[in-house]
């Protein structure tokens, strides 16, 4: 999308000018170039000013339109700034449908550019053409939107957007490896078109630094790349091939974007390592379908239940329309309707706890009309104290004119010292006082930009707008804060010094004592790089660094090299942090230490994956890092006390006394599962004659891996007509067991259906294969019911 804003710089009549200029002049200055005979315009209904301006710069009456408010007024949907607006379209010409304007066609007159006219603010929307006014805007703002891939298919006569030169490449050659040739099937057309949109949408998502995962933006590369993936597979293609087109992608888009070189490798390991993730969720999902389909078959049905199509997709990530086309090829339907109420079912539970954990169903209004009375001034960089105003108090997502004692509620001030939460550091704490007023800030957030919330508990007093209060930070926290983010810093710059530039920040967050790390890479540290990372980031912080900041120009600050946390959203002017010089530059608002030295002391916990492509080291930091390695140490001397060695023999001894525990308790296995198979003589003798299969279904008392051992010897001993269901453990924690033999299988008999028969007696759950299942439950009391059950499912099940 190509855009632009002018905020009470220019109106209707610049913007015309412009956009005729851009849309109908000269290449060779820089324009597009369209012909003149070739432009429509639409304009609102009465908006005779926009037309008088499209007349000026030589648009005829005839290619003029006026629309109602449904095309021609635009809004975001919800109470904001709004506007009369005017649409650019290109005649694409008769082939492509009838004559008379985009008010008679609209693939014909394909329409590349509006003009957004902001004129009034809107108090109510309940559709695009039914809204409420509030106000006219203080000032007259434009807002314009191009497309930017439609524009460039019209200017290069392709046909669509799938065909332009940045994308069409990788088309042709998926088309190539597949051994088809694009234009000549629609159905595969349709997927390949698919394989070159998602291609070039997980190549720039990669570039930027997001990595596949199971939440947000994470999500989504996961689901551009397994669809681009799955659409080859329907083509025909089972071969790894996701590398191969990225380097086609990257081919077209590097001119444009020179970073995606610069982060290539990264992006190949990552697509590699989603590639071959998929295969095996492929591979397993086809394991489960087939199981699906035989169960679905030996009940008769024609048709794969929704649930177990949900199933496949929800847990095993097998994509639907794969379902839906093996199903096919089995000559079975999906339950499409049952499958999309459960996926409806679980977005509805995914935007219920997104919304629980944003904090409820608060709306945002009331904080969007404080902030209409202007920002919160921070003052929090230099001061941990300052006088103040109240300029209102939020009590369950409304505006309330005061407050009482005892009273939890959000407080905006006119300035503050308290930082907010932001960029992974926690919020300021402290108190807010006046006379005869006291209350504890335990929180601070921005829940719309510029507006500093603070959460109080009113512990003396009563509060009301207007009143006069000092706001005082807690210093010892602020202290905690500043030493856990330039802590952060540290270790981004020293991991950036032992990994390589792909090393780049995935998320943080970090308060006093405090901070965990999450950055880009597809391989554990070694102990010896843990060691070494813990090592350099405390010489950093003994080096005494200066840690100074700067307001600069946003492309300045990247010109110098300073990092940008991706997904946050910069302004032209951002505040860049440098630790050390050039060492460690960073573009962030929290507050920091003057010199590293401050920091204290830093004790590594660990590094762990924390998602595809991402790890995650946490440390504690000053007086807290000091108080783990004295708790460290302090078990290090228990333990040497306790095995009487010293503290550089413990590792060995400790290695030597797991070796002998591991010793005895093979020992010990042996033994269980020789009792466990001295009682299958006397077990098999109560074996009874069910419909001409030999069943045989008991409590016994042995647990674990030894009920399976037992019930797989007893189905040998019985023969292949035989099914074994044994339920062992204790009362608490019973589990059964199925096994069947190949004989009982031929009859109808599945271990899996009768393990959903026994488990939900035994107040559990459980399944498997035909040939074997198991399961657990909370009730082993019951155990005799839930045999009784499965002899009698054995009996219902035996197919004659």
């Amino acid at each position: 999308m190509n855009g632009n804003f002018a905020f009470a710089d220019y109106f209707k009549k610049e913007a015309i000018e412009f956009a005729w200029e851009l849309v109908t002049g000269s290449q060779d200055d820089g324009n597009y170039g369209f012909d003149p005979d070739k432009i429509w315009v639409t304009v609102y209904l009465d908006d005779d000013e926009a037309i008088s301006y499209w007349r000026a710069v030589g648009v005829p009456d005839a290619h003029i339109q006026r629309r109602g408010l449904k095309d021609n007024y635009w809004h975001m949907g919800v109470p904001g700034p709004g506007g009369p607006c005017s649409e650019i379209y290109v005649d694409r010409g008769p082939e492509y449908g009838p004559d008379g304007g985009p008010i008679v066609d609209e693939d014909r007159f394909l329409e590349i550019w509006n003009l957004v006219f902001q004129t009034e603010e809107l108090s109510a929307v309940r559709a695009k053409d039914d809204f409420d006014v509030l106000r006219p805007l203080p000032s007259k703002n434009i807002d314009t939107g191009m497309g930017l891939e439609r524009t460039a298919y019209l200017l290069q006569g392709v046909n669509n957007m799938y065909e332009i030169d940045e994308i069409f490449p990788v088309i042709e050659h998926a088309a190539q490896i597949a051994g088809i040739r694009y234009g000549q099937d629609p159905a595969a057309d349709v997927r390949l078109r698919v394989v070159g949109d998602h291609i070039r949408s997980s190549l720039m998502l990669m570039t930027d630094g997001v990595s596949p995962g199971n939440e947000a933006r994470g999500y989504v590369l996961r689901r551009l790349l397994r669809r681009s993936l799955r659409s080859m597979r329907l083509l025909g293609v089972d071969s790894p091939v996701v590398s191969e087109l990225l380097g086609v992608s990257r081919e077209q888009m590097n001119t444009s974007y020179p970073e995606i070189d610069e982060q290539w490798t990264r992006v190949t390991q990552i697509a590699d390592r989603e590639e071959t993730s998929f295969r095996r969720t492929i591979s397993d999902g086809t394991k489960l379908f087939d199981m699906a389909v035989t169960d679905a078959r030996s009940g008769g049905a024609t048709v794969l239940s929704g649930e177990r199509a949900f199933r496949l997709h929800d847990t095993y990530g097998f994509p639907i329309d794969l379902t839906l086309e093996m199903a096919s090829e089995q000559g079975l339907d999906v339950d499409q309707t049952g499958f999309r109420t459960l996926m409806a079912e679980q977005k509805a539970r995914a935007k219920a706890d997104a919304k629980a954990k944003k904090g409820g169903a608060a709306s945002t209004e009331a904080y969007t009309q404080l902030r209409r009375e202007g920002e919160t001034r921070f003052l929090g960089y230099t001061d941990l104290t300052a006088d103040s105003r109240v300029l209102g108090i939020v009590a369950n997502g409304q505006l309330v004119t005061s407050a009482q004692q005892g009273d939890t509620v959000e407080v905006v001030l006119a300035e503050t010292p308290f930082y907010a939460e932001a960029g992974g550091q926690d919020a300021d704490t402290g108190q807010l006082f006046g006379t005869g007023l006291a209350m504890d800030v335990v929180d601070v957030q921005k829940p719309v930009p510029g507006l500093y919330v603070h959460t109080v508990t009113l512990s003396d007093g009563q509060l009301a707008i207007g009143d006069s209060i000092t706001a005082q930070v807690d210093a010892a926290a602020r202290l905690g804060s500043c030493q856990a983010h330039s802590a952060t810093h540290v270790v981004h710059a020293v991991l950036r010094d032992l990994l390589g530039p792909t090393a780049t920040q995935a998320g943080s967050y970090n308060k006093p004592g405090y901070l965990r790390f999450d950055f880009s890479s597809s391989v554990g540290m070694s102990q010896a790089m843990r060691e070494e990372l813990e090592g350099l980031s405390n010489e950093a912080i003994r080096a005494d660094l200066a840690v100074t900041t700067r307001e600069m120009a946003l492309d300045d600050a990247k010109s110098m090299g300073a990092m940008a946390m991706f997904g946050e959203k910069y302004g032209s002017v951002v505040r860049m942090v440098e630790m050390g010089g050039p060492w460690s530059r960073e573009l962030c608002g929290g507050t920091h230490v003057e010199r590293s030295s401050q920091i204290g002391l830093l004790s590594l916990l660990g590094e762990q994956s924390v998602g595809a492509g991402v790890r995650r080291v946490e440390a504690f930091v000053s007086q807290d890092a000091f108080s783990h390695l004295a708790r460290e140490r302090a078990l290090v001397t228990n333990l040497t006390d306790m095995l009487k060695v010293q503290p550089d023999q413990l590792v060995e001894r400790i290695e030597r006394m797991l070796v002998q525990l591991k010793s005895a308790e093979k020992t010990i296995n042996d033994l269980n599962v020789a009792s466990a198979l001295a009682q299958a003589g006397d077990l098999a003798a109560k074996a009874v004659d069910v419909e001409g299969i030999t069943v045989l279904a008991q409590r016994v008392s042995v647990s674990g891996n030894d009920i399976r051992t037992l019930a797989l010897d007893l189905r040998a001993r019985l023969g292949a007509d035989s099914v074994v269901c044994l339920i062992g453990g204790p009362d608490d924690k019973p589990s059964i067991v199925v096994a069947t033999g190949e004989g009982a299988r031929a009859k109808g008999v599945a271990a899996g259906k009768l393990v959903s028969v026994g488990a939900p007696v035994i107040g559990g759950r459980g399944g498997g294969k035909p040939d074997f299942a198991q399961g657990g439950g909370t009730n082993g009391a019951a155990s005799l019911a839930a045999l009784d059950a499965v002899v009698a499912a054995v009996r219902d099940g035996v197919r004659p």
